[in-house]
């Protein structure tokens, strides 16, 4: 069996919608997280390999958990991320946690309702946020914003794929419930646009994404380290404005993903509102105004 790495799909953590150890985090920090990003994206690429059948991806997923639990040295990726996670005394369970989601993604392709696609969010997305706040000493205090906020990031990026996931892999994150509702048939997924029932399932979905953001939203002040909350802030913004374009735009013939001078932009702005945060009103400086 060749390594799981040899299946990467060559897509890499500057490929990603949303930043990934980037320079405003504190450099003795970036390798832990890049480890992190290299295990689950090699469990990512295994999951969702167009020739492997399920029963291949399972087993190197299972490979894969052996190799983070420490019972074999074969997948060289697992080996690096459970020696780094060893050196800094992390524990391996949220790279464990993933694994259950792309397990799922092995067999999975359809998600009855909402609450089935949050369940699998809580294994696809909520381990990365927990791992970066255990890598910077965080509370678990910080835990229920941070799982709102990867929860909302995974949403995002499932309503932005939603046709290519139908079309490459015949999996369907959106809610068969909702589309059920609107009399919308997955097939409509493979569609060069899409018709109003579905952009009306997709706003519906955003929506439901912004809630999670507006939940999210107290992560940044609640975390000590000032850099990972210029982070946090910046990646909520991102987040904020790619949802208000799902509520309008249709994924399948628009674009939503960010250009990188949006990037930029959006970035900046965060950051400078993250740094110097206006201030507040106080009663007396309200009753000057009037």
């Amino acid at each position: 069996m060749t390594a799981a790495a040899d299946l990467r799909s060559g897509k890499s953590s500057g490929d990603e919608n949303f930043p990934v150890a980037s320079r405003l985090i504190a450099a003795r920090h970036r390798p832990v997280i890049l480890a992190f990003y290299d295990f689950a994206r090699t469990a990512d690429d295994i999951a969702d390999h167009e020739t492997l059948s399920p029963a291949e991806k399972l087993a190197r997923l299972e490979a894969l958990r052996a190799g983070l639990a420490g019972e074999t040295d074969a997948e060289p990726v697992a080996v690096a991320l459970r020696q780094v996670l060893a050196e800094r005394g992390l524990p391996a369970a949220h790279g464990l946690d993933l694994l259950v989601a792309f397990r799922q993604d092995a067999e999975t392709a359809r998600y009855a309702a909402w609450d089935d696609l949050m369940t699998y969010c809580r294994y696809s997305a909520a381990p990365v946020g927990r791992m970066v706040l255990d890598i910077h000493g965080e509370a678990r205090a910080t835990w229920p914003a941070s799982d709102a906020l990867c929860a909302a990031l995974q949403v995002i990026n499932h309503l932005q794929d939603c046709g290519e996931d139908y079309r490459l892999l015949d999996r369907v994150y959106l809610p068969l419930d909702e589309l059920k509702q609107a009399g919308v048939e997955v097939a409509a997924l493979a569609a060069p646009r899409a018709e109003p029932p579905l952009r009306s399932v997709i706003a519906g979905l955003a929506r439901r994404t912004a809630e999670l953001l507006r939940r999210s939203r107290p992560l940044a002040d609640q975390v000590r380290d000032r850099r990972l909350r210029l982070e946090i802030a910046v990646i909520q913004r991102l987040a904020e404005d790619l949802t208000q374009r799902l509520m309008t735009r249709d994924p399948l013939s628009e674009r939503v993903h960010h250009r990188k001078i949006e990037l930029v932009g959006l970035a900046g702005l965060a950051l400078v509102r993250a740094a110097w945060p206006a201030p507040r009103a106080t009663p007396h400086s309200a009753t000057n105004a009037e």
